[in-house]
């Protein structure tokens, strides 16, 4: 293990800010970031309204993907790595 938590955690930042552009629907971010409960709920709320939902799931992964993409390393690391912010 590295001894920058920061850069470590930098990696994802990338993964989970592009699967939440794309795959916003399914969760997949959150999963990314070890946030298992939010995932769980994107993911149960598209699957349950047979899609439905899921144009709102859509829209929150990539305002969230947005998000994560556009914060800095240390502001990224702060707020999901230390601080474990599930939403937005």
């Amino acid at each position: 293990m590295s001894a920058n938590p920061v850069s470590d955690f930098a990696g994802k930042k990338i993964a989970a800010g592009v699967c939440g552009i794309l795959l916003g629907a399914l969760g997949i971010h959150k999963f990314i970031l070890g946030l298992t409960t939010p995932g769980i709920i994107m993911l149960l709320v598209t699957i349950l309204t047979c899609g439905v939902g899921g144009a709102v799931m859509g829209i929150i992964g990539l305002i969230e993907g947005i998000i994560y993409l556009t914060k800095t390393d240390s502001d990224f690391y702060q707020t999901y790595g230390v601080e474990k912010k599930g939403w937005f």
